[in-house]
């Protein structure tokens, strides 16, 4: 097996390594800067760097599968030659870009909009078989990206039971305070880190017993650890960056409160969140936007504020303070609709059988080339 990935600087990844017997080749990446221009740069450069590692990887033989994941959707671009060589391809979409472009740049994004539909049916096309992570998504592939329903499967990105596991909690991670307050994932212009804290800074003037933790990294955190410090939080707030799994398991299991604070939006509203699914496998209750997927994954592990008010997320956020029997209920509604329904084990055989269609579908294509 092999991976192809752009390197994270600050990891200091070397290009070439063996990870579990999987080969993986990384190539230098300059993320996204200045707009619209910022985003096609990253993007071709991927695009080119990608084309060269798959073709010096493959040599004379071809792979069997090659799994796209998005973004960007013009990847299947780069693997053009290799389908033709009989390769089964794969489009897995995590993202939808052309909704990222809108809430990302607005009116200045349309051009860049509508050429993401473009290339988003082009990567659909170039697929043998899609696979996306929610119902929500699946329309959008069969709707706009002109999939047939039957060649389009539902792979949910869930927490893995064997290893993903409850750490026992660590009291000193709320600084001495009565309760422990997380964040973890992605911290970009979209993701919302900015109505949590201002919600926290009205939460503040409610009550003070709570400590806060973002975890994670991403463009958006040097403006973020900016408004902490606007906000008057710095006592309340902590932004550790990227921590191992393992400490993240054990903040999430000392948590009182987890936070999703995605704003609504044509794109949150039909994204699935891991870190919802991560929050329930470990128990945890979570203060949440009323987002038609996070509902569709939380049921009633979460507690749902007004549409985008981070005045009333931090109502939600203190009412959940005030009872622990119910952040216990919650909890448990959460770990077992992770256990019966969410989790990485139930995906995976979706996933096998997405791969044995693409396979069948590549079979075929080849067969009928070699008829003509």
């Amino acid at each position: 097996m092999e991976v192809v990935a752009p390197s994270l600087a600050h990891y200091k990844q070397p290009a070439a390594e063996v990870i579990e017997g999987i080969a993986v080749s990384r190539f230098a990446l300059r993320r996204a800067e200045g707009g619209t221009a910022g985003w096609l740069r990253e993007y071709a450069q991927a695009l080119w760097r990608i084309r060269q590692l798959a073709r010096r990887r493959a040599g004379n033989e071809y792979f069997d599968v090659i799994h796209l994941a998005n973004p960007p959707d013009v990847l299947s671009l780069a693997v053009l030659r290799e389908r033709r060589r009989g390769s089964a391809v794969i489009f897995d979409q995590h993202d939808l870009m052309p909704e990222m472009a809108a809430q990302r740049f607005g009116s200045r994004g349309r051009p860049l909009e509508r050429a993401l539909v473009a290339t988003e049916r082009l990567a659909h096309r170039v697929a043998d078989v899609s696979i996306v992570a929610n119902e929500s998504f699946r329309r959008v592939a069969v709707e706009r990206g002109r999939r047939a329903s039957e060649d389009v499967a539902v792979v949910r990105n869930g927490p893995r039971l064997e290893s993903f596991t409850p750490e026992p909690p660590n009291p000193a991670l709320s600084k001495g305070r009565a309760h422990l307050l997380v964040y973890e994932g992605l911290m970009g212009p979209l993701d919302g880190v900015d109505h949590a804290l201002h919600a926290l800074a009205s939460l503040r003037d409610r009550r003070g017993d709570w400590h806060a933790l973002f975890l994670g990294d991403g463009e958006a955190l040097p403006a973020l650890r900016a408004l902490a410090a606007e906000l008057d939080l710095d006592g309340h707030v902590d932004f550790p960056g990227y921590v191992s799994d393992r400490r993240m398991r054990e903040a999430i299991c000392t948590a009182s409160v987890c936070l999703v604070p995605d704003p609504r939006n044509p794109l949150t509203d039909k994204s699935t969140l891991i870190k919802v699914a991560e929050y329930m496998a470990m128990g945890g209750a979570i203060a949440a936007y009323p987002l038609s997927e996070t509902k569709t994954t939380a049921g009633a592990a979460a507690a749902y504020a007004g549409e985008n008010d981070p005045a009333d997320l931090a109502r939600v956020i203190d009412e959940l303070l005030d009872d622990p029997e119910r952040r216990e209920r919650m909890g448990r509604e959460g770990m077992a609709r992770v256990r019966e329904g969410l989790a990485w084990e139930h995906s995976e055989r979706e996933l096998l059988r997405a791969y044995d269609r693409a396979l069948e579908k590549a079979a075929a294509r080849s067969d009928a080339r070699k008829r003509r």
